[in-house]
């Protein structure tokens, strides 16, 4: 392995790097507050005196869902072994905002009809990790955030999503989508912020996404090319992960990537030969193990001089075909914001 230093940044091995902070791994719970428990709360859980409007009833083996008392907001059964949830569970839970559900072995035909679309006044449905094999629903108008992680879902009914106005996160990863499923399913959610479609069977990119889309990903497809101009639609896009796919360079549009309002792009583990242009606003760009053997310039600097300079930060070229000889002559006065440049 070749360690060298160049002009103005260094050049540092790629295992003490940390890529980029997965967004969609954390999500913020109220944490449990120890204390005796109210008297309306069922005895297979815990609703602290301190903390009434939440009900624990998480890591107890429980195989239903137990009633649930008016003014609960918060609740928390993940990690059970529920398999179903019957219709009218949650009728006295008019104020329930939050509702985790990961972890069980809920499946669709064990889901009482209109059984969320009751809950009125519900922000985020988290029910990863079950047996799903399409999403859930209807779902209320007040929903901001959906996560259906680890499931089984090929199916996606394209009307799912409509009205649905203030939800701006969509967690999808890990489960068994494909091009014809997701067609459309998008395109009425206005205020869309997050969209994680990451480890699915996509093979082309989604038509139809709100132009209100800041961070995109869907790595760990089978994406192929991109279309023309396909980036242009969202103004606000800053986070862009298209790692481990089938990218090949004739399959990239020039400047489809010069995208001023993007901060991070991963094109890393794909098949391409060469780096794609960039906008000068990029801060980190990842393309670590592909097949680049060259470097052009003008993919980060299109004049280079003394106020012309790219605003990367870190850049990773480690494990393609490239050597200290193939780096371009004025490649330091280029990447001279650069903290971070790891080539092998």
């Amino acid at each position: 392995m070749n360690h060298f230093h160049l002009p103005l940044f260094a050049a540092l091995l790629s295992s003490v790097l940390c890529q980029y902070y997965d967004y969609g791994a954390y999500y913020d719970h109220p944490s449990p507050v120890l204390g005796p428990s109210g008297p309306n709360c069922p005895q297979e859980c815990n609703c602290p005196v301190s903390f009434p409007s939440a009900m624990y009833c998480d890591n107890r083996k429980l195989k239903y869902i137990p009633i649930v008392p008016s003014g609960i907001k918060y609740l928390y059964l993940q990690n059970n072994q529920i398999d179903s949830i019957k219709s009218g569970i949650f009728d006295n839970a008019t104020e329930l905002s939050w509702l985790i559900l990961d972890n069980n072995q809920i499946v669709n035909s064990n889901i009482g009809k209109n059984t969320f679309s009751k809950l009125k006044s519900l922000q985020k449905l988290y029910i990863s990790y079950n047996n799903l094999t399409e999403p859930v629903g209807p779902l209320p108008k007040t929903m901001n955030e959906l996560k259906i992680v680890g499931n089984k879902l090929s199916k996606f009914p394209s009307s799912l999503l409509d009205g649905l106005e203030n939800l701006t996160a969509i967690h999808l990863q890990e489960n068994q989508l494909k091009d014809d499923a997701i067609a459309g399913a998008f395109k009425g959610v206005k205020s869309l912020a997050y969209l994680d479609l990451s480890h699915n069977k996509i093979k082309r990119l989604p038509m139809d996404l709100p132009s209100s889309l800041e961070m995109f990903y869907i790595d760990h497809n089978n994406v192929t090319s991109i279309p023309s101009g396909y980036f242009q639609k969202f103004p606000k896009l800053q986070y862009l992960r298209i790692s481990h796919n089938q990218l090949v360079d004739s399959g990239i549009p020039q400047n489809v990537f010069n995208i001023s309002s993007l901060i991070e792009l991963d094109l890393s583990f794909n098949k391409l030969q060469s780096v794609p242009a960039i906008n000068e606003n990029l801060e980190n760009l990842y393309v670590q193990v592909n097949n680049i053997n060259k470097i052009d310039l003008s993919s980060f600097c299109k004049i280079t001089g003394p106020l012309n300079y790219s605003r990367l930060r870190h850049l990773r070229l480690d494990g393609n075909n490239l050597t200290r000889n193939n780096l371009p002559v004025d490649m330091a006065n280029c990447l001279r914001q650069a903290s971070e440049v790891i080539l092998d």
